[in-house]
């Protein structure tokens, strides 16, 4: 059965085209996929992300407990801050992606959609004693606001209340346009931004009031546009049960001084190295290439697409792939794309990175 948000009108209301996706159905877009993400760059945009699992996590035994099933250092999270982090498997491989917040009686985790039953079932099966885990999920709404302007949006609707304060991942609870809300200082879009989680039954009036300023409604398309220009992975493309989040470079969230479930594996892969590694390919058209379309680099197979966008901000295609390790960013390649080869150059992951005031 497919599942509706609580902001599920207002995507009607809107004419958002909706489409089926981790379960939901969800706004592909509004008007553009491209638009859409030039508003984000641009100025400000919005996201409904409700869709995402909600967890809430309570008890003496909580910080251990998640210590042991996540990769990064729990400890190192401030009061009302947050920090990415994995669920890692026994085999060293990412059950998902994550953030954990630590709030004043209670850590949160934002999991993917996708992955939210597999999440939940995994957590409980190691669930320390004397810890609840409580999925906030259907009670709540989740909206992202994103773009250079989203600090300034998101003060005038807090009544003039400056968010300059809050630090990225850092936390502020307070009133926007009359909704309490959670603002997390985070996105998946490579701006500056925040999350907001408020009570479900404040979503809409949320949402509208973010619209009688000018914030730009954004679909999932344009907020996959963004994540791969900011070279940001996505679980089942870059992220996966069987690989090493080494490979797709994500060692910097992961400890060096700590035990948890397959730190062996992936100690050992940071130690040795993997076969492949994750990159950003620029191609020198704007041809869209596909996840699984091959990556060639002097007529050899070097690799394998694993997403790819037709950019608005590089007016060109660009894609994310895993090739052969020893082979060099700067490294011109072709992408067989529908049996017709696409050349490219081989580049960091990250094309976009933002210019901080």
């Amino acid at each position: 059965m497919i599942r509706r948000t609580c902001l599920h009108s207002a995507h009607q209301s809107a004419g958002a085209r909706l489409v089926p996706f981790a379960g939901y159905e969800m706004p592909v877009q509004y008007t553009s996929i491209m638009a859409e993400a030039k508003a984000v760059r641009d100025s400000v945009g919005m996201f409904d992300v409700s869709h995402m699992a909600r967890l809430e996590f309570t008890g003496s035994g909580v910080e251990p407990m998640l210590e042991r099933t996540t990769t990064n250092d729990v400890s190192a999270i401030p009061a009302d801050g947050g920090q990415y982090s994995l669920l890692p498997n026994e085999r060293g491989g990412c059950i998902d992606d994550i953030i954990v917040y630590r709030l004043p009686d209670r850590f949160y985790l934002v999991v993917n959609a996708s992955n939210h039953e597999k999440d939940l079932g995994w957590l409980n099966s190691h669930k320390s004693p004397g810890v609840s885990i409580r999925d906030e999920t259907d009670d709540t709404a989740m909206i992202a606001v994103q773009g250079p302007d989203s600090e300034a949006v998101l003060s005038k609707l807090a009544g003039g209340r400056s968010l300059s304060e809050v630090p990225t991942f850092g936390v502020l609870t307070d009133s926007f346009a009359g909704v309490t809300a959670r603002a997390a200082r985070s996105g998946y879009t490579g701006e500056d931004g925040f999350e907001l989680i408020c009570a479900a039954e404040g979503g809409e009036q949320l949402w509208d009031a973010l619209l009688e300023v000018g914030v730009t409604p954004c679909g999932l398309g344009s907020r996959d546009t963004l994540r791969v220009e900011a070279g940001f992975p996505l679980y089942g493309h870059e992220l996966s049960d069987d690989l090493s989040p080494i490979a797709a470079g994500l060692g910097w969230v992961i400890s060096k001084t700590k035990t948890f479930i397959g730190s062996g594996p992936i100690n050992e892969a940071r130690e040795h190295g993997t076969l492949t590694r994750l990159v950003g390919i620029k191609l020198d058209s704007k041809r869209l290439t596909t996840p699984g379309m091959r990556v060639l680099v002097n007529g050899e197979e070097a690799g394998q697409v694993t997403s790819g966008i037709i950019s608005p901000t590089f007016d060109t295609a660009l894609a994310l792939a895993f090739i052969k390790r020893e082979i060099s960013l700067g490294t011109r390649c072709e992408v067989e794309t529908r049996g017709k080869p696409e050349g490219g150059t081989i580049v960091g992951k990250r094309f976009y990175k933002r210019v901080k005031d």
